[in-house]
């Protein structure tokens, strides 16, 4: 009897159950899981939810080990963006309360002291742009390197799609890594944005790859994707192999298109977290925007201990996160250490 046949028979699965396959495939040889068996994952009964996430668990353990990578983020640019992205509340194509709003140099000093103070290794600087003009370039020199010479602290942008000459000039800078998300499968893609494509988005990502920078790349859970859309879209990030993907779930925000959307149901959300790490085992997994209202304190507990492996703690771009202090007790309760600077370089 093999090790993957004894395990369903221990589940009440068969030979060919996703989560003994899985169990073989990932957990013992790294293999993260097919479009199809990604798919098989996220159509489990909610009562195989607890076996899926204790595998998830188990994946993340023997792939990426036990510490949490945390993170802060600040918003450099607010608002006026020319973007359509439906669920962003800082386009300014849509009627939402945010205005645009620019963060001086000084401040992004001391978000990033205020970051560092609560252990995290990563402080991302964000702009709500399409990509960055000279003046945008500017600031972020300038921040950058102001960071850099007074915090201990590894420096991420995320600053929309990026020209050669953009990526190069960034890496220079030592910009540890950088962010950008494709939020969505490839054919869902045309719901959510119309105003530039998956294709650019995807060229920038491998752009900063080439120049050394580390990726960051993730999307938005509760789009209105199917569930098919859901696996083509981990497959995907599978694909392009980040380094990190910033799990988000989607904030129906006041204005937008997707104003109308309903939260994520939370069973719904850690299954895609468990199906997401089975498919991509060696991935930082970082918990992001929308998990307050999704999952609250028990699923972000749950989450934690399914798979995911990073978190970003404080406030949001546009929209309230927990204070650092509660996420940080958290991990605390489950035992989890936070990995130190000099684990990241």
């Amino acid at each position: 009897m093999t090790a993957s046949t004894e395990t369903a028979r221990e589940t009440g699965g068969t030979s060919d159950d996703i989560l003994a396959v899985a169990r073989e495939q990932v957990l013992e040889r790294g293999e993260g899981l097919s479009e199809a068996q990604v798919l098989e994952v996220l159509r489990l009964p909610g009562d195989r939810l607890t076996e899926a996430l204790a595998l998830a668990h188990e994946v993340r353990m023997r792939w990426c080990g036990p510490d949490i990578e945390v993170e802060g983020i600040v918003s450099l640019k607010t608002g006026g963006c020319p973007e359509d992205c439906h669920f962003c509340s800082q386009s300014g194509l849509f009627d939402s309360p945010v205005r645009a709003a620019w963060l001086d140099k000084d401040r992004l000093v001391e978000a990033a002291k205020q970051t560092a103070k609560t252990g995290a290794t990563e402080f991302c600087i964000v702009a709500a742009v399409r990509g960055p003009d000279e003046r945008l370039m500017e600031q972020v020199r300038a921040g950058v390197a102001a960071i850099r010479a007074e915090v201990d602290i590894n420096v991420a942008c995320s600053l929309g799609m990026l020209t050669q000459e953009q990526v190069d000039e960034l890496a220079a800078m030592g910009v540890h890594r950088y962010n950008h998300n494709l939020e969505t499968a490839r054919s869902h893609f045309p719901e959510v944005v119309t105003t530039h494509s998956w294709e650019e988005r995807w060229e920038t990502l491998q752009m900063v790859r080439a120049a050394g920078m580390e990726v960051c790349c993730g999307g938005i859970v509760g789009m209105g994707e199917s569930l098919e859309q859901r696996a083509e879209f981990a497959v995907q990030l599978a694909e392009l192999e980040p380094d990190e993907v910033p799990m988000n779930f989607l904030i129906p925000n006041p204005g937008t298109p997707f104003a109308h959307l309903e939260v994520p149901q939370g069973p719904d959300a850690l299954m895609t977290i468990a199906a997401f790490r089975l498919a991509m085992p060696r991935t930082v997994l970082r918990f992001a925007g929308g998990r307050e209202l999704t999952l609250g304190d028990f699923g972000a507990e749950q989450g934690m201990l399914g798979g995911v492996n990073a978190i970003i703690v404080g406030n949001y771009l546009t929209n309230l996160g927990r204070p650092a202090e509660q996420d940080l007790e958290m991990l605390d309760s489950l035992k989890m250490p936070i990995k130190a600077l000099n684990d990241t370089l």
